[in-house]
């Protein structure tokens, strides 16, 4: 499942997104509210019963759109090995954390939880298959 949308027209009228517990939502109408994109949905009126529907909203895997060569969708990297330029294991991705500059890679490594910032120059290949992200970290941001 995928939290963030580059799709402008992920909620169209007709769209169907997805809750965490598995509620498919059909998207009636949408517009924008200053820096909000206020969104009603088929069958839920008023304020209280959409308030019940706050949280994350999911894509199917069927309606993402095809990825450029060296692009990846953040949940894919979840649960990936984190590895360095010789195959060695650095640690396992957990979650991948919006950044003001740049998204940052949240690893479970042996010295404890670090970040990594989701740059070309420290993180190379993401190997989907092998499950792995290649990592070229600079002195001193795993210790």
């Amino acid at each position: 499942m995928v939290r963030i949308s580059d799709d402008p027209h992920r909620f169209d009228e007709g769209s169907t997104l997805q809750r965490a517990d598995g509620t498919i939502l059909t998207v009636e109408s949408s517009r924008s509210h200053g820096e909000r994109l206020l969104v009603k949905f088929l069958g839920i009126d008023g304020r209280d019963n959409a308030e019940i529907l706050r949280g994350p909203l999911f894509v199917s895997p069927s309606a993402l759109r095809s990825l450029e060569e060296g692009e990846f969708w953040h949940h894919e990297l979840i649960g990936m090995t984190a590895v360095a330029s010789d195959g060695s294991a650095l640690g396992t991705v957990t979650e991948v954390v919006p950044g003001a500059a740049q998204d940052l890679l949240a690893l479970d490594t042996p010295a404890g939880p670090r970040l990594v910032p989701l740059v070309s120059e420290i993180v190379g290949d993401v190997d989907r298959d092998e499950r792995t992200v290649t990592l070229h970290p600079p002195d001193g941001l795993l210790d």
